[in-house]
């Protein structure tokens, strides 16, 4: 065992300095992937999953931090997870208002909502604002809580908004037809002051997005990665910069 921890860190440091420092990329997505089914291959309950799950992310966003990355976007609730069992729900509600907690404690990241908190229970929604109140001073790397949050659903909120600013301003729908471009779209997602990722990681072997930041990962990359989120190591995500690094991104071209 110990010669395989040896083994372990050489190959990880080998990893981390192959990465070159003008590839790495600047918003990275994760897709949290695969807590459910973790639980289940060692004989536990969903929520010893989740709690798994949560307490990978600090570790995460340590590794993320120590690269360069500016901003990570980490999708922990969909608009689909919504519809479980009531009694798991509240449980993953929960567990994720803790674990935003702690993150704020961290008092190294600037903490970001990303989602429809209408959808959510307003005891929850409190105590996420709370939280990320809390890192509004911090200037550290951006990471943005996607709870409540659909990519469908998002791109809707984005034409409704844009809508009602329009009506707000006079302006009708003909008018508006007429000059909409992307742009005005793109300003009213969750993200619309940030870059759009880079790199979108999904754990678990699944090889779709979900709907996961439908619009911005247009020219994003994409990695998959067979571990279940618990189990996702430093080197799965090294091996994730190393392949970006790897690619000519055409953006289209």
């Amino acid at each position: 065992m110990a010669q395989w921890n040896v083994l372990y860190d050489i190959y990880e440091k080998r990893l981390r300095a192959s990465l070159p420092q003008d590839s790495i990329p600047r918003h990275v997505g994760v897709i949290l992937d695969g807590n459910r089914r973790w639980a289940k291959s060692i004989g536990t309950t969903p929520s010893q999953g989740h709690r798994a799950g949560a307490g990978k992310i600090v570790e995460f966003l340590s590794w993320a931090d120590e690269v360069g990355v500016d901003i990570v976007t980490l999708w922990m609730l969909s608009t689909e997870n919504l519809s479980r069992d009531s009694e798991e729900l509240s449980e993953l509600l929960r567990i994720i208002s803790a674990a935003v907690a702690s993150l704020a404690h961290q008092e190294k990241w600037r903490l970001k909502l990303v989602g429809d908190m209408r959808l959510l229970p307003a005891d929850i929604v409190e105590q996420l604002e709370e939280s990320v109140e809390l890192t509004s001073q911090i200037d550290g790397m951006t990471v943005n809580i996607a709870v409540g949050y659909g990519g469908l659903h998002e791109i809707t909120e984005a034409v409704r908004s844009l809508m009602l600013s329009a009506a707000h301003s006079g302006e009708t729908l003909t008018e508006l037809a007429e000059r909409l471009r992307d742009a005005d779209i793109t300003e009213h997602l969750y993200t619309g002051d940030q870059p759009d990722p880079d790199l979108v990681i999904r754990t678990s072997g699944e090889q779709r997005l979900s709907g996961f930041m439908i619009w911005q990962s247009v020219h994003s990359e994409f990695y998959f990665c067979e571990a279940y989120w618990p189990d996702f190591r430093k080197v799965d995500f090294l091996r994730a910069m190393r392949s970006y690094a790897q690619r000519e991104r055409r953006m289209g071209r």
